[in-house]
């Protein structure tokens, strides 16, 4: 793939280690290849934050995440969760939505949910994993509509934690029904991949693994 297009699709790139197993030095890795490279962000577990926003020496955003990775913590804990992290430097949050409200058809308090939040994390980018896996075409449906009077940023596809990630269907699903941003993540890896969620729809990729495959490419090309 032409380098162009590389940095292009890098540069809308949320570079993400979110391993249980993370240690500081993986994180600062992690910062350094997403300076060097020009991602969008790096997405880092919420302990990290303080110990990155010092490291970086860069513009690079911080992004972390919020009840983190199944939902189900309380508003108040997750309304901590993001003020402590804005607090602690984070530029960008990305949370999980009560994926059991919303299989219990209760959009109205998964609605006060992101509300709360949006106003813990008001002025930064907020973006709501609704981990698409877990839910039907017409609770997808309805989780668009009711994000779109809540001022969050971006609807994001997955985790990718749970049994499958981002599909093209899902983004283009999330085009047609919800007015914010798209991120799509969870088993992106490699550029031809990234290249047709943006196609589809996609302003943000959450990837692991398109800045090695980057190296890799570019090794090749030497």
């Amino acid at each position: 793939m032409d380098r162009k297009i590389i940095k292009e699709i890098i540069s809308k790139c949320d570079h993400t280690n979110l391993s249980v197993t993370a240690s500081e030095n993986d994180i600062k890795k992690l910062c350094d290849e997403a300076s060097l490279f020009g991602a969008a962000s790096v997405c880092i577990p919420p302990c990290y934050v303080k110990a990155a926003k010092r490291y970086i020496k860069s513009d690079l955003s911080i992004c972390t995440v919020i009840g983190f990775p199944n939902g189900y913590s309380s508003t108040a804990a997750k309304v901590f969760e993001t003020s402590d992290a804005i607090e602690n430097g984070a530029d960008e949050i990305d949370t999980v939505i009560n994926i059991g409200y919303a299989a219990s058809g209760k959009i109205s308090d998964c609605q006060k949910e992101i509300l709360a939040i949006r106003k813990a994390c008001e002025g930064k980018i907020l973006k709501v994993i609704i981990e698409c896996c877990y839910l039907n075409k017409a609770e997808k449906i309805s989780l668009c509509h009711m994000l779109n009077s809540t001022g969050a940023d971006y609807i994001k596809t997955s985790t990718g934690f749970g049994t499958s990630g981002a599909t093209l269907e899902d983004v283009k699903l999330f085009s047609e029904h919800c007015l914010l941003k798209i991120k799509a993540a969870g088993g992106i890896r490699t550029f031809e991949q990234a290249e047709a969620f943006i196609k589809a729809g996609a302003e943000r990729i959450g990837s692991s693994a398109l800045i090695r495959k980057a190296v890799e490419i570019y090794d090749r090309q030497l």
